[in-house]
């Protein structure tokens, strides 16, 4: 009966602590929910077509009312996805990431000879048409989605070894009081978070290049580019990355609130930033949030690196926007950085 009544208190008192931690229960309620809405706002539009053809719009305005293509462009079951350059939209049709290319001003359209989608998908145009159209062929090999979401997995484990890495630790040293001895040093909170970002980054960058190097040379997954460029993208998106724990954990001392706050942060990139499907079809709001994540450009740093072949300069836009995430995410860290609890 005595063991019964402790089980009893120990359980009345662990819920009540649960509950007077609002941080805590007020992320166990919300997170799913946010997980849900996101999922359904995303992915809410039933059955997925079954095949993708670019749209080639140079005016922007769509496919004109007089286009040899509008019989075709209402099928259902197609997929039709809006390029401003010639050029990308064909180099997705080479790689088998699209299944067709046409377009309107000029009525052609660009098959992929090597694409069985591509070739049933041309009968299907050539038979909906109301007028003579161009047929333009380009070549090459599909590419395989191991070789296509190894950058996503690279990222995604970076990801989570900057973010809860870095965030879990920086709040257990401040439970535990271990900042408020380092406050007594003439240690600087700069040189604290300066600190803890080379020795994860380090971590990360040496478990990458494992990965990496195993997967080229032991699974023979596509490497197109320099590893130089790709080792620079792998820095870049590792500091990154890293700030933005940094920044988390800045103030924060429950562990509870951190670890739903990390996971708040970590759900979007997860599935915003292209780590296992393409958002080329996705609705231009997501896109355009996607820019503002520091996965996405890491991820489409290492695919360009990777799978294009994309040298130092091609991928610098991706650098830039790295570099500039972590100088403020490092700047804000720096600025609120509490050494004991707030």
């Amino acid at each position: 009966m005595m063991l019964v009544k402790r089980l009893l208190a120990l359980w009345h008192a662990r819920n009540l602590e649960f509950v007077r931690d609002r941080a805590s229960l007020s992320w166990n309620l919300a997170f799913p929910l946010l997980l849900i809405f996101g999922f359904a706002f995303a992915f809410g539009n039933g059955q997925p077509d079954q095949y993708k053809v670019g749209v080639i719009v140079p005016d922007a305005e769509g496919l004109k009312s007089a286009s040899a293509f509008d019989t075709f462009v209402a099928i259902k079951h197609i997929e039709f996805v809006d390029y401003q350059q010639q050029a990308l939209a064909n180099s997705k049709l080479a790689k088998h990431q699209l299944d067709l290319v046409i377009r309107s001003d000029n009525d052609s359209y660009w098959l992929n000879s090597q694409s069985a989608k591509g070739y049933l998908l041309e009968k299907i145009l050539l038979a909906s048409v109301t007028k003579p159209v161009q047929q333009l062929e380009v070549a090459g090999d599909a590419i395989r989605y191991v070789d296509w979401v190894l950058p996503g997995i690279l990222g995604m484990n970076m990801m989570f070894s900057g973010l809860f890495g870095i965030g879990y630790v920086i709040v257990r040293y401040r439970k535990n009081g271990v900042l408020k001895r380092l406050k007594a040093t003439p240690l600087s909170s700069l040189e604290f978070i300066s600190a803890q970002i080379l020795s994860r980054m380090l971590i990360q960058l040496l478990t990458s290049v494992f990965i990496v190097s195993c997967s080229i040379f032991l699974l023979d997954l596509s490497m197109n580019g320099s590893y130089l460029t790709l080792l620079a993208v792998m820095f870049c998106g590792s500091m990154s990355l890293i700030s933005v724990g940094l920044m988390v954990a800045s103030r924060s001392n429950s562990e509870e609130f951190a670890g739903g706050v990390l996971n708040l942060v970590t759900w979007p990139m997860m599935f915003l930033s292209g780590v296992w499907f393409s958002l080329d079809s996705a609705h231009p709001y997501l896109q355009t949030a996607a820019q503002f994540l520091p996965l996405t450009h890491l991820v489409e740093g290492m695919r360009e690196v990777m799978l294009d072949g994309a040298d130092i300069n091609q991928v610098l836009p991706h650098l830039l926007a790295l570099v500039a995430m972590t100088t403020l995410c490092i700047g804000i860290s720096a600025k609120r950085f509490s050494w004991g609890e707030s």
